[in-house]
């Protein structure tokens, strides 16, 4: 019983660690995007007024997003087209398109709080060697930015390994899924604990790669 069970969580295992993957693969780049889209100065004054419209919608989405439960957003991206006669997505993309929109709103934050940390002088001392300012951010501003995000990234990143059981929510046979059907099935408890350990040891390797990754930046005193 017990390596058929093991056999069996290593399948749901499978879908939480594909779940993770496609997450991060969407939400990286899309949190940069909603990032530089915060931080867009384009718009017009009124009364004196700096209105940056881009910079507001930014802002606004990102703060609905965070402001809102995942499982909440996981609902209504599944079934809402449903409600207006669309028809309801697949299951895992509809998983896919709620996890990354959310994490990228998270990611997005963390970009822009690394970049504001950058000191102005940095962006300065790129102009005064004759660089532009896409030459400064790559080879000047970046790799600090990157040194400065690396543990609250780390730690979202682990927070998604766990985030991941709610896709069940939807019927995604993740590993909490399939243990649960041995608590239905079986009247088996244990399962459920089990699947504990595979979490631990998959967050334990995270955390020595950001370990590493830091330790590997250390030589920024930024």
């Amino acid at each position: 019983m017990f390596w058929s069970v093991t056999l069996d969580l290593l399948k749901g295992f499978g879908m939480t660690l594909e779940l993770f993957a496609l997450t991060l693969l969407f939400a990286l780049p899309l949190g940069l995007i909603i990032c530089f889209g915060t931080m867009n100065r384009l718009g017009f004054t009124v009364r004196g007024k700096r209105i940056c419209p881009i910079s507001s919608l930014c802002k606004v989405f990102v703060w609905i997003i965070r402001g809102t439960p995942l499982m909440l957003q996981l609902i209504v991206i599944y079934y809402g087209p449903g409600l207006i006669g669309i028809g309801l997505l697949p299951r895992l993309t509809a998983v896919l398109i709620a996890f990354a929109i959310n994490y990228a709103c998270y990611f997005s934050e963390i970009y822009r709080g690394g970049i504001e940390s950058i000191p102005q002088g940095q962006y300065e001392a790129g102009q005064v060697l004759g660089m532009t300012k896409s030459q400064t951010f790559f080879h000047v501003v970046l790799l600090q930015v990157i040194k400065r995000i690396v543990p609250p990234m780390g730690n979202e990143i682990i927070t998604l390994v766990k985030d991941t059981s709610l896709a069940r929510v939807i019927a995604v046979y993740e590993i909490i899924w399939t243990a649960q059907s041995y608590a239905k099935m079986h009247g088996l408890i244990w399962p459920m604990f089990y699947t504990g350990a595979f979490y631990l040891i998959f967050s334990a390797l995270l955390t020595f790669l950001f370990g590493r990754l830091e330790k590997k930046l250390s030589y920024f005193k930024a």
